[in-house]
């Protein structure tokens, strides 16, 4: 006697992922190319026109990446916290993704500080919304990644990396390339937290060096630091050698 197997479940997730791929696969008519790139195209330019309108006032500010997971108890909630404060103290501005976690964190310690507060949102599946502790002029909310990662880029004098997963490394790895090709000026770019990014930056010299995939030389375009204080300083000193201060 056979027995019935079980129906297969298939997840609501997993459901919509496989339509997104066929979809990919099928045949569209003239009418139908035509009237999607064209939406697509003006969505893509009405975010780049309200993001360079809003953030081209902005003055100086520092980019705070890392994760949305992190909760307001952990210890790299209240570093990146700290390291926002300081950075408003010396005349910075701060710039987040928008979101929870450090992004949170970062908001949250420029507003503390009574500075500039600046989030740039995505609109993801699960629904992210702008924190609390950005200011109300300064918040935008994005579809596309690559043009928040435009103004991310266009905007920051410098990068802090805080710890974080597979968006924060993107973050870290794009202005690294970019500035490795020369399409933007060497801003700094700090990674806190030695024991969280220790192991990469091993990595990087024992396999990426010696397979001679990067120069040795790409290394210095980052600091690793593991308090506030030396983080903001590294933001500070890069400035100062330029005779460059916050009110450029």
């Amino acid at each position: 006697m056979k027995t019935k197997k079980a129906p297969k479940v298939v997840s609501k997730d997993s459901s919509e992922e496989e339509q997104r791929i066929l979809k990919a696969f099928k045949d569209k008519d003239w009418a139908e190319i035509k009237g999607s790139n064209s939406w697509m195209i003006f969505k893509i330019m009405s975010e780049f026109v309200e993001g360079l309108e809003k953030l081209a006032k902005i003055g100086p500010c520092v980019t705070i990446f890392g994760s949305a997971r992190v909760k307001a108890n952990n210890p790299y909630y209240k570093m990146a916290d700290e390291i926002a404060f300081q950075l408003v103290q010396h005349g910075y501005g701060v710039i987040t993704g928008g979101g929870p976690g450090i992004m949170e964190a970062g908001n949250r310690g420029a507003n503390r500080g009574k500075g500039k507060s600046v989030g740039l949102n995505i609109y993801l599946p699960h629904e992210q919304k702008g924190n609390a502790y950005i200011d109300a002029d300064k918040l935008i909310t994005f579809d596309y990644f690559f043009v928040r990662k435009v103004m991310f880029v266009k905007y920051s004098q410098g990068f802090i990396i805080m710890p974080g997963g597979l968006g924060t490394l993107d973050e870290l790895t794009e202005a690294l390339t970019l500035i490795q090709t020369k399409k933007i000026g060497r801003f700094p770019i700090v990674l806190v937290g030695k024991k969280f990014w220790g192991g990469m930056v091993a990595w990087w010299k024992k396999v990426l060096i010696e397979e001679e995939m990067i120069s040795k030389e790409d290394l210095d375009f980052f600091n690793l630091v593991d308090s506030p204080e030396e983080a903001v300083k590294v933001i500070d000193d890069f400035y100062s050698k330029y005779l460059l201060a916050p009110n450029f």
